[in-house]
Parts: structure tokens; sequence; C-alpha cells
């Protein structure tokens, strides 16, 4: 369908239909389209975990805390935040560009490749290691001191960083969401979650964090909560 018209048949539904399963391979179409999305600096410090077994989405359901949107799933995706692989994300991207530019010593390379390559091997080294959050607040000192005399990225600490990688999977799940409004399939984000129960179930590791979890189906009249609510846009829009 055209694009405006799949952002406004998007709603959070909160009742599926039982009688009208969804294909898992649509689903997964979806989550594909939603790597798409735009993240920072293209690292991808995300993961989706798609759910169609029955047994785990009784569980799931019982960790969302039995709300209609959860516990009349057909299906369910587990948005996680995997700002903890961000070292091996940008040992990835080193390689990327060995390919595209070619593994030449720094002095034959190109502009645009010393460039590159100085982001992924130390940029993003700085930007996301930290140690207890001590370095974290050490660069934000020194951004905030050079800040004095020019513009400069000031996003420094470890909290910093993980709403950073928090924003970028959110971007996702929205790609997500309307990649299946799309295909006429239904989606409801859910923050009401037991994170800690989802995180031992789906057997994460300690630094993986879950932004959120979809539940996905074919929506029943009723599982739309009346008409949508928005704040004026006049209220909301700023024009400089």
């Amino acid at each position: 369908m055209e694009f405006t018209e799949a952002v406004k048949r998007r709603r959070s539904v909160r009742k599926y239909d039982p009688d009208k399963p969804i294909d898992p391979d649509m689903v997964k179409q979806c989550l594909e389209l939603s790597t798409l999305a735009p993240n920072s600096s293209n690292m991808q410090l995300w993961e989706f975990h798609h759910i169609t077994s029955k047994n785990t989405l009784k569980k799931m359901s019982k960790y969302c805390f039995d709300q209609n949107a959860a516990k009349t799933a057909q299906q369910m995706v587990v948005v996680v935040v995997r700002k903890d692989l961000w070292k091996t994300r940008a040992k990835a991207h080193v390689k990327y560009l060995k390919k595209v530019f070619g593994d030449k010593p720094k002095k034959e390379q190109s502009k645009r490749a010393r460039f590159a390559f100085t982001y992924y091997k130390t940029i993003v080294p700085i930007s996301y290691a930290d140690f207890l959050g001590i370095f974290g607040y050490i660069k934000y000192g020194l951004y905030w001191f050079i800040g004095l005399f020019r513009p400069i990225f000031r996003q420094a600490r470890k909290s910093d960083m993980r709403i950073v990688a928090h924003k970028s999977a959110g971007l996702a799940a929205q790609t997500f969401m309307l990649a299946m409004s799309d295909i006429n399939y239904d989606t409801c984000p859910m923050e009401g979650i037991d994170s800690l129960r989802i995180k031992k179930l789906l057997k994460l590791p300690y630094g993986a964090e879950i932004n959120m979890v979809i539940s996905c189906g074919i929506r029943l009249p009723e599982g739309v909560y009346g008409e949508r609510f928005r704040i004026p846009f006049e209220e909301v829009y700023k024009v400089l």
C-alpha cells in the first residue's frame, strides 16, 4: 500500500483474531526490512527475537502481565539492545571497509578511506569504551570544557550511549511495525513487561537490554481502543 496509508493504518492493537494466523516468514521479511532503519554510526546494536512457539508465547504473555495485546498475540518480537557488542560491530565495519577500499597502508589510503578507518578504529572505541562509568564522566568533563570554545558532541557518559543504542533500536522497531502494517498485519509495542524474566527466558547475556516487546497478529474490531487521539499539530510543530 501507499506509505501514508500504511502509517495511518498502523494502530496499537490490543486484541487479535484467534482464527486468523499470520505467516512467520512474512513477519521475518518485515524484520529484515527493520534492519534497514537508520541507526547511530551504523553500529546496528540490536537483535530481534521472533517468538512463534505457543509454549514460549504463553510464558511471554505472563511476563507481559497478561495484557490483552500479549494474551491474544499470534506471534511476538522482542527488540533487544546489544550495546555490549560494540567491539564486534566495529570490527565488522573495519573488515567491510578493507573490502571496499582495500587493505592498504595508511599513507596510500584516500582521504575518505582514512576517515572511515579512523572512525571505526578510534572514534567509536572512544565513544563506547567505559569502566564503571568513570571514563564516561572523564570524557563528559573534557567535552564540556572543549564545548566552551566550539560545538562538540556532548553525550559521552555511559548512560548517554545507552540512550543512543535504545534510540536506534526504537527506529528499527518502528520500521518493523510500519512494514507489518503495509501487509495488513497488526502490532502493539509493549513496555509494560518484566524485562528481567524475559531476559532469562531468552537466555540473554547481562549486557543485553530489552527495548520493547511487540505483539503481532490480525486485529479484531474491538482490538483498537477508540479513535486515534493526537495533540493538535500546531502545538508540536515549530518553524524557525
